[in-house]
């Protein structure tokens, strides 16, 4: 199931949109929650408003539920109700907002995207690939593949500019995969390191007019990450499309059936 995360009723019409557009090419089924915090009073006031919204968009989610934000588990709902690809309503961009997000997101085993309330429809004509030399780089290939496979999206593989071999490895061994399917890809050679290549593809994303960017979360949190944020959390802030992020682990989960 593709799931989305809501805070904010009034801007969320393209993220669902989006969200329900995908479930149908990646034939999945397709949920809502709704993570606010209401009085019971306010309850039933909002479940119009959610049933109206619904109407105007002709969809009829699989899974339609009201959360309360001090009590929402994210990681124990997406694991009890089998979520494979999150959507994440970002309702704005300040640091404390986005850290938190991320900090919530750690343990995730899929997936997952941050929409901002000002983005379009998703738009998955194009999508951008940025490669650097650590091992769990692979892992993104999967999801890529199925964008390729499914959506008829673009591939571009942006390879790091690095002195070493890894990065070109990681980029091979990614090719070796989408070979065995029918879609565009392509590679190009970054101006930037494996260190900075992530950043570079926010500015790829705008000159190229791609709609998606598919990095991996840092391994861990250092000191200059806790203290400055992550590269995740900077990308987030200046990126002008989606993101979507995957967890350096090994047992996650496919989207490719």
């Amino acid at each position: 199931m593709i799931l989305c995360v809501i805070e904010n009723i009034d801007t969320s019409k393209n993220l669902i949109s989006s969200a329900a557009q995908l479930a149908i090419q990646l034939g999945k089924t397709f949920g809502i929650v709704f993570k606010i915090n209401i009085n019971n009073s306010e309850s039933a006031n909002y479940k119009n408003e959610v049933s109206l919204l619904l109407d105007n968009l002709n969809l009829e989610p699989d899974i339609i539920q009201i959360e309360s934000s001090n009590t929402f588990d994210l990681v124990d709902f997406c694991e009890s109700n089998d979520i494979s690809f999150l959507f994440l309503q970002l309702v704005n961009i300040k640091s404390k907002t986005i850290q938190n997000q991320l900090n919530t997101c750690r343990e995730l085993r899929i997936p997952y995207l941050f929409f901002k309330v000002n983005f379009d429809e998703l738009d998955l004509e194009k999508i951008i690939l940025p490669v650097n030399f650590l091992a769990e780089e692979l892992e993104k290939a999967q999801f890529a593949s199925a964008f390729g496979r499914f959506c008829d999206s673009e591939v571009l593989i942006l390879q790091a500019n690095d002195y070493g071999s890894k990065a070109e490895t990681n980029v091979m061994k990614m090719i070796a995969l989408f070979e065995k399917f029918s879609f565009k890809f392509s590679v190009e050679k970054a101006k930037k390191d494996s260190f900075s290549v992530d950043k570079e593809a926010v500015q790829h994303a705008e000159i190229s007019n791609a709609g998606l960017i598919i990095i991996s979360a840092s391994r861990e949190y250092g000191l200059d990450d806790i203290i400055f944020g992550p590269k995740e959390f900077h990308m987030i802030k200046k990126s002008n499309v989606p993101l979507l992020i995957v967890n350096p682990r090994a047992d996650l989960y496919s989207l490719c059936d």
